[in-house]
């Protein structure tokens, strides 16, 4: 993907949720993205989280799924167990989460609990 394109999608990304989440409701420094295909889940997270590079991986999977625009917030096509597995590794400031890449993080998810391997 192209620079560019990921520009232009976190641009996409700030406004949305400018627009779509009353300033009063969310706290300052934090976002709000739906992640899920048929039924999505709401999370609040670190804005700086957007710029995490899993999480850019996980965007650039999206674009697939949902393309650069649509109405609405963020949303990220990935398995939800997933997500929260992510954050909660970027939560605990683990140091290897720096250095992981996204099939590194599915295989280590899906290895840990016994699921099924590569669904995003």
């Amino acid at each position: 993907m192209k620079n560019t394109s990921m520009s232009s999608l976190l641009k996409k990304i700030m406004c949305c949720g400018m627009k779509s989440f009353p300033s009063a409701d969310l706290p300052e420094g934090r976002v709000r993205v739906y992640v899920g295909k048929d039924v999505p889940c709401k999370f609040e997270l670190e804005a700086n989280y957007l710029n995490h590079p899993l999480f850019e991986n996980l965007l650039e999977l999206s674009v697939d799924e949902f393309g650069y625009s649509y109405n609405g917030a963020l949303r990220i096509a990935c398995d939800i167990d997933l997500f929260q597995y992510l954050l909660e590794l970027l939560n605990s400031r683990n140091p290897s989460a720096h250095y992981m890449e996204l099939q590194d993080l599915i295989t280590k998810f899906y290895d840990g609990n016994g699921d099924q391997k590569g669904a995003i």
